[in-house]
Formats: C-alpha cells, sequence, structure tokens
C-alpha cells in the first residue's frame, strides 16, 4: 500500500512538473544543427560527451567539407578522426559514424528508418539516440531521450529509483502522458542551462523546486 502512495505521488508530481517546463520554455527545441536526416544523426552521435555548442562548431565545417550522405561512404577513416577531432571520442565516433553510413546505405537505401527497432541496429544508436532521431526527422514519438540532463532532474525530483537511462525512461513513460515525452528532454537541458545548472548550488528559490522542495537537498542524488 506504501508503494502505491508513492507512485502516485511521483506521478502526480511529474505532471506539474511537465507542465510547469511547458510554461517556462514552451519553444524548447533541439540545438544540434542540420540539414537532413543524416546529419541529424552525425550530429547527435557527435554530441555524446561533449557540448551542443561544440558540435555545432564542428558539423559546421564537416557538413561543408561533405554535403552528401554519398561522401561520408568514401571517407577516410584516418581524415575523419581529424575532422571530428574536437568532439572528443573521435575514435569510436569515426568508427560509428562511417559504419552508420555503409549499414543505411546496405540495409536501408541511403533512407533513415522510422522505427525504433530499425534505428537500434545502426551503430553508435542507442535508445537516447534513436528517441532524438524519430522524434526530430519524422515526428515519431516512441520514447523519451534521457541525457545527462533528464537523468540528473529525474533523480532530483525522485521520479526514478535507478540510475540506469534505460529504466528511468520507462519509469518517466510510466509517469507522464505521451504528448509530454518529445519535449521534455529539451525543457529540462533549457531548466538545466538556464535555471538549475549541474554544479552545487542553491536551487531553493527555482521554480521546479518549490514544487518539490526536496530536490534543494538532493545534490548529487546517486543510486
Amino acid at each position: 500500500m506504501q508503494r502505491r502512495r508513492i507512485f502516485l505521488g511521483r506521478k502526480k508530481r511529474a505532471v506539474w512538473i511537465a507542465t510547469a517546463l511547458a510554461n517556462l520554455f514552451p519553444d524548447a527545441h533541439i540545438a544540434l544543427k542540420y540539414r537532413s536526416h543524416w546529419e541529424l544523426l552525425v550530429a547527435v552521435e557527435l554530441s555524446a560527451q561533449c557540448t551542443d555548442k561544440k558540435v555545432n562548431e564542428v558539423t559546421e565545417r564537416l557538413f561543408l567539407k561533405y554535403p552528401a550522405f554519398e561522401d561520408y561512404l568514401q571517407a577516410k577513416q584516418n581524415i575523419f578522426e581529424k575532422d571530428i577531432f574536437e568532439t572528443g571520442f573521435y575514435r569510436n565516433k569515426t568508427k560509428n559514424i562511417l559504419a552508420a553510413a555503409k549499414l543505411l546505405q546496405e540495409k536501408f537505401g541511403g533512407v533513415m528508418p522510422k522505427t525504433m527497432e530499425e534505428m537500434l541496429t545502426i551503430p553508435g544508436v542507442a535508445r537516447k539516440t534513436a528517441n532524438v532521431v524519430l522524434g526530430n526527422a519524422y515526428g515519431i514519438i516512441d520514447g523519451i531521450a534521457v541525457d545527462t540532463h533528464v537523468k540528473r532532474f529525474a533523480q532530483k525530483f525522485d521520479l526514478t529509483d535507478s540510475s540506469d537511462p534505460k529504466v528511468i525512461e520507462r519509469d518517466l513513460m510510466a509517469l507522464l502522458p505521451k504528448e509530454e515525452w518529445f519535449g521534455l528532454t529539451y525543457r529540462l537541458i533549457e531548466y538545466g542551462r538556464k535555471v538549475c545548472v549541474a554544479r552545487k548550488h542553491d536551487c531553493m528559490e527555482h521554480l521546479l523546486t518549490k514544487i518539490f522542495p526536496a530536490a534543494a537537498d538532493i545534490w548529487p542524488k546517486t543510486r
């Protein structure tokens, strides 16, 4: 019976938080810049452990050098590594992106797939990346993209008992209506950048903390 009350409390709190974020950041959207579904995938893969600002700086040059999807099929690994060096983890990112181009061409005729199952066959793509690409490319909402911001706030506001992104995603999906899933990530990113930054500070007066005051004492929350 006690666990049931906790779940209901979380659900109500999650809806209030989502509503507050929607009012605060109604136009929140992906910050990565791209011109095609393929470039969106490249940018998202480059964004792992890298800021969106830096990725946009790198892709501004990268997308000029490789303007067409077919250019990636001919790209040399050692040269591409230098092209994306500034984003970090450049060897693994190069391996995944160039392998993704080949698989996309061979398996999907160069067209970005439209299902989660198919997206997860692409090198370098896990659920977070797949959710971002499907949502922004096709408006297909299959889940919630759990990045570092979403993970931090889900724990901070006691919306999950896990540190595993897959579990956090399932927990949030159970707490929120589907129409909130897509925008949640981008609104939490804005909140994390402009209101509650990812370093120790006093956040008692923050909007979401007023909804759930206990969040002010959870820094960091690790489980």
